[in-house]
């Protein structure tokens, strides 16, 4: 695969749980290949990289994939409405910013500071 299908992958396999960034794939899989446990080649442009002998084998024996442990004990109905009120607020606020006044959009921005503030609120077992 490639390193963006990498990404991809481990973003479906996970259920959306854990996307990893570029910055932090790239680097992994040069190490990975210093460390003699994938190869690449280039295709198109892009670097295609596969598991050698000795990476098929560690990957056997290290323990279960990070996806699964990421996805472990999700509660997906709960994790699908939290994502689902985050993105209406954020396009509620994306109507306010582009089509409100300069008064408007300040008050939208407070009210977003203060449910930040709020949410952390709830950790502390503060009202």
């Amino acid at each position: 695969m490639h390193g963006y299908e990498m990404i991809q992958e481990i973003a479906e396999r996970s259920g959306g749980a854990w996307k990893p960034s570029p910055g932090s794939v790239y680097p992994t899989l040069q190490l990975l290949e210093d460390e003699g446990l994938i190869s690449s080649e280039s295709e198109g442009g892009k670097k295609l990289f596969s598991l050698t002998e000795e990476g098929r084998t560690a990957a056997g024996e290290g323990p279960e994939a990070p996806w699964e442990e990421a996805t472990r004990g999700v509660d997906w109905e709960a994790l699908g409405e939290i994502r689902q009120a985050g993105f209406g607020l954020m396009e509620a606020f994306g109507q306010v910013w582009k089509t409100g006044s300069k008064d408007q959009r300040d008050k939208a921005l407070t009210v977003i500071n203060e449910a930040r503030k709020k949410l952390y609120l709830i950790l502390a077992d503060e009202d």
